[in-house]
């Protein structure tokens, strides 16, 4: 029988920041989202499962539960959640290194606790960002469950809720993605990345660093800095990765009526390294809010 890992973190941390992310972005079929949990379906090599999270009420740990066919990589695994669940943070070092910012210093400090939600796969993650490039958050969601819908595979024994597997990169490469609700082109580019990444060409790491993950993507047609630096900061958790060309990040309250531009936010950013990933954060809570 699967048996319950305790996920310790450091306080504070906000649940239901998580909450949040998952339900605006939320795979019926791929993903189920409860009051105080999370669940997901999963492939690891050639096996393929789910996974589980629930937030404990009495104490600073996250419960993961696996699936009998993932008992065998719990190592792994519970390596990815803590990523997935940003649970290695410092929160208190993060505040620290913000403090004396005179822009992101009372934002901090007003909501120590947020943290950098990301992926469980980095494919998936890719995907999500060529679909969302200059569409809402809403609309990338409804052309990404259409992709579900129609190259997923079944989850076999699968919990309610639970019953598909996110497409493989061969399948998405193959598949002419028509009448989709993408433009050609961006679809031409969702195929390549598919076909890069299924063939090998494109490893999707960042053992070398996030700086040639975010050049090797820059490389392909179709990918630009926004996109790769957002693969970088969802698809891995990368601390310091910032798309400066956000458009929430620039048009944020936080920065008056008319907002930043691109090179002005990306220079004020180099203040923030190594955690602009985080001040991205921030400043998306400040947009989200409208102040």
């Amino acid at each position: 029988m699967s048996e319950t890992i305790h996920l310790p973190y450091l306080e504070p941390w906000d649940w239901q920041q998580f909450h949040r992310h998952f339900a605006l972005r939320l795979l019926p079929g791929v993903e189920r989202l409860e009051p105080r949990g999370y669940a997901r379906t999963l492939r690891l090599g050639e096996a393929c499962g789910w996974l589980s999270v629930n937030a404990a009420d009495d104490r600073p740990v996250l419960e993961l539960t696996l699936s009998d066919s993932l008992l065998h990589a719990t190592q792994p695994l519970v390596a990815q959640v803590r990523k997935m669940f940003d649970l290695d943070a410092d929160p208190q070092a993060i505040a620290t290194h913000f403090a004396s910012d005179p822009a992101l210093g009372p934002l901090v400090a007003a909501q120590p606790g947020l943290r950098l939600p990301a992926a469980y796969d980095p494919f998936e993650q890719a995907v999500r960002a060529i679909v969302g490039q200059q569409v809402t958050v809403k609309a990338a969601v409804t052309i990404t469950r259409r992709i579900v819908e129609r190259l997923g595979e079944p989850l076999p024994q699968a919990p309610a809720g639970l019953e598909m597997l996110f497409p493989t990169a061969q399948a998405i490469a193959d598949d002419p993605l028509e009448a989709i609700g993408m433009p050609a082109k961006r679809a031409q580019a969702l195929r390549r990345l598919a076909a890069a990444v299924a063939e090998g060409a494109l490893q999707l790491h960042v053992g070398d660093g996030a700086d040639t993950l975010v050049r090797r993507l820059c490389e392909l047609p179709g990918i630009g800095p926004w996109t790769a630096e957002y693969i970088a900061l969802r698809g891995f958790g990368v601390a310091d990765a910032f798309p400066s060309a956000d458009l929430g990040l620039l048009k944020a309250p936080l920065w008056g009526a008319d907002g930043l531009t691109a090179k002005a936010l990306a220079a004020r950013a180099e203040a923030w390294r190594p955690w602009r990933a985080y001040a991205a954060i921030h400043i998306w809570d400040n947009y989200a809010k409208g102040g």
